[in-house]
């Protein structure tokens, strides 16, 4: 699963590597964004009408469109790449509104033992860098008409390298792949399916942090500096232990 992640990328490093069209007025600039959670708003990048990319803030938490009230719903953070296609929540969206969202990397926690004691990795791109996580976005609206975009990460099997610590694993469109993932007029989802996979085994650097990064308020660049894990009782790890904190 993803359940936090980072950006600490500009919009003028956005609109660039994306090439995404650029607004009369850029607005305030984003700041660096080292502890994103859910329900917080965060950058999806999609195709506009006009089949040019755009970036907009959504909030991470998808509510599909025929959800009555979103209080009594269970917040959608990710979606399993193996379900998306046919299952009712995600089956709009991955036809009609798949996105990018772009990241400098996420965290994961490892758990092990009865206490369920934790440890947390922060996973980037071992070239550094942005990396592109597939997502899907959805529009809802309550009964007044007023309209909120909310969105989620596809999440797909864990490659071998990342198993040790969990089985999911965020799903990454690579830049030569962003037309056909975003183009949602002649791409049907069975179409990209085989675009919703595990990356490499050596796309990602696993850096051991601290547990600062549970609590949402901490949310500057220590957070990743990298620390030495206190060694679990045994290295044995079942798979029923390899929970994510979400």
């Amino acid at each position: 699963m993803c359940g936090r992640f980072g950006l600490d990328a500009t919009w003028e490093e956005l609109f660039d590597y994306y090439n995404l069209v650029r607004p009369h007025e850029t607005g305030e600039e984003m700041p660096p964004r080292y502890n994103i959670a859910p329900t917080q708003p965060i950058v999806m990048i999609g195709n506009g009408i006009d089949g040019k990319r755009e970036g907009n803030l959504v909030r991470w938490g998808l509510v599909p469109n025929w959800v009555k009230d979103p209080k009594e719903f269970t917040l959608l953070i990710n979606a399993r790449s193996e379900t998306a296609i046919e299952k009712p929540s995600f089956r709009t969206a991955m036809r009609h509104r798949r996105t990018i969202i772009p990241a400098s990397g996420f965290y994961e926690w490892k758990r092990f033992g009865k206490g369920r004691k934790s440890h947390a990795f922060w996973v980037r791109p071992k070239n550094g860098g942005l990396v592109s996580f597939a997502g899907l976005m959805e529009t809802w609206s309550d009964p007044n008409g007023s309209e909120i975009d909310t969105g989620c990460i596809i999440t797909t099997a864990a490659n071998s390298s990342f198993g040790e610590i969990h089985h999911r694993l965020p799903s990454v469109i690579h830049p030569q792949d962003f037309d056909r993932w975003l183009d949602c007029r002649t791409q049907e989802p069975r179409e990209v399916v085989d675009l919703m996979k595990p990356v490499n085994d050596d796309y990602f650097e696993i850096i051991p942090v601290s547990d600062a990064v549970n609590k949402v308020a901490n949310c500057d660049i220590s957070i990743q500096k990298p620390v030495q894990h206190e060694q679990p009782a045994t290295d044995t790890l079942n798979s029923n232990d390899q929970l994510s904190m979400f």
